[in-house]
């Protein structure tokens, strides 16, 4: 018996050691992270320019669904087993806001991602880069500590901030390759000025800005890296303008009120994810498709979830062209004129959404299409579990080919009763530091 005692106690032990090991390591990690934040030290990794692709479409779509399905079902089996005290089921929250930590550990967010736009580290693989400064007041020669000093880079840099700031741009903040903006922790807004553009480039991700009032800008010379510079010609005055660009994640901004659109992404882009961000007052929100002759948008693929498009919007909710478009369990809670619209024999597949119409007797439609030759009815338009509301219609069309839906899927969508719940926190967060958001 005393032997059997002893044993316990030797077993007691030792399992007490490993644990206290263990957090000591994590402890050390989570210092090392946190000192490398805060200290303004934005010293260089190794040049990365050669690991920069400008990848196109997924080949096997089908694969990109059933992972990312398997992602919401395990998130959504946590859930109920207790796991996530502060879960909603929404996948990309869950991966990360209920780390009370998050602070410490910011880089996590880019393993949240899904959709068409999963693959998307953005400056996962950097330094830290603490923008201290809100003006632009050379956008040839921006000083360091400025928020274009930091997009235009040649490494990828994790962008932060160190206090709340409003930034009136000059001119376009044209984005190198590998950067992630993450405004969490304190209200950032790109107001004013110009806005965004991401443009030839790859591996984007920008998280928690309020974007806003954006005018268009150009005739000017424009810095996009640290060697090289040009004339710009006027641009249209969009909140985030993709252009030419892949692996691409907006998610959880705030973007109203601009000249142009609030998130275009034309002439080739794909691989895009743009998720749980709150969209108001403006006319023509999202382009996602150059023109009906441009051709190479065919490879575009987008994955448009849980944002809530919210009072004052009129129409494009998105406006489609060629492509495909996995439209998943979003609140559209305002429209004046459409939802969802189309040109070019895109491919649209809206599951698990909250359509709720105005009063308006002739704007009960969900879909609106511009025929610019050949019949609509060959397009392939789904509408699959969808709640329409106050008299909500979505007009389907195309013969339904299952590989046609199967490449605009890009996850499993959840019940439209649901939808309130999984889109409660779109748009920017109030996360405070050291606090769940």
């Amino acid at each position: 018996m005393a032997v059997s005692l002893r044993f316990i106690a030797i077993c007691s032990l030792l399992v007490v050691m490993l644990f206290v090991c263990v957090k000591a390591d994590e402890l050390k990690n989570s210092s090392g992270e946190e000192e490398q934040l805060e200290s303004l030290n934005n010293s260089t990794m190794a040049d990365r320019s050669n690991e920069v692709k400008h990848e196109h479409a997924v080949d096997n779509p089908d694969m990109v669904a059933s992972m990312v399905d398997l992602s919401i079902r395990n998130s959504t089996e946590r859930r109920k087993l207790g796991f996530f005290s502060c879960g909603t089921g929404n996948p990309i929250d869950d991966c990360w806001r209920c780390d009370r930590n998050w602070m410490h550990r910011r880089k996590r967010l880019a393993d949240c991602s899904i959709g068409f736009g999963r693959n998307a580290i953005g400056g996962r693989d950097g330094r830290y880069y603490v923008v201290s400064d809100p003006n632009d007041d050379d956008p040839v020669n921006p000083r360091p500590g400025t928020l274009r000093h930091a997009v235009i880079q040649d490494i990828p840099l994790w962008i932060v901030f160190k206090r709340s700031m409003v930034i009136t741009l000059k001119q376009e903040l044209i984005m190198n390759s590998f950067k992630t903006i993450d405004a969490r922790g304190v209200n950032v807004h790109i107001a004013y000025g110009a806005c965004i553009t991401i443009q030839f480039i790859t591996n984007v991700i920008i998280h928690g800005l309020h974007i806003h009032d954006c005018k268009p800008t150009g005739n000017a010379m424009v810095r996009s890296s640290p060697s090289h510079f040009g004339w710009r010609t006027m641009a249209d005055g969009d909140g985030i303008s993709i252009f030419g660009s892949s692996h691409i994640w907006v998610d959880h901004n705030s973007l109203a009120n601009c000249a142009d659109g609030l998130i275009d992404a034309i002439m080739g882009s794909t691989a895009i994810t743009i998720s749980n961000n709150y969209f108001t007052h403006h006319n023509e929100v999202m382009l996602l498709g150059h023109s009906d002759s441009y051709v190479r948008d065919k490879s575009m693929q987008v994955t448009i979830a849980y944002n809530h498009f919210g009072e004052g919007l009129i129409q494009r909710m998105p406006r489609c062209r060629h492509g495909y478009f996995h439209v998943v369990n979003n609140d559209y809670t305002h429209w004046e004129m459409y939802a969802i619209g189309g040109s070019a024999d895109p491919t649209i597949n809206s599951q698990g959404n909250r359509y709720l119409a105005p009063f308006n007797a002739f704007a009960k439609e969900v879909t609106h299409r511009v025929e610019t030759g050949g019949s609509w009815k060959t397009w392939n338009w789904r509408s699959e579990g969808d709640l329409m509301l106050n008299g909500a219609y979505f007009i389907p069309s195309g013969a339904g080919a299952a590989g046609s839906y199967a490449r605009a899927s890009s996850l499993g969508a959840k019940s439209s009763s649901m939808v309130g719940t999984l889109t409660s926190g779109a748009g920017v967060l109030s996360c405070r530091r050291g606090l769940q958001c």
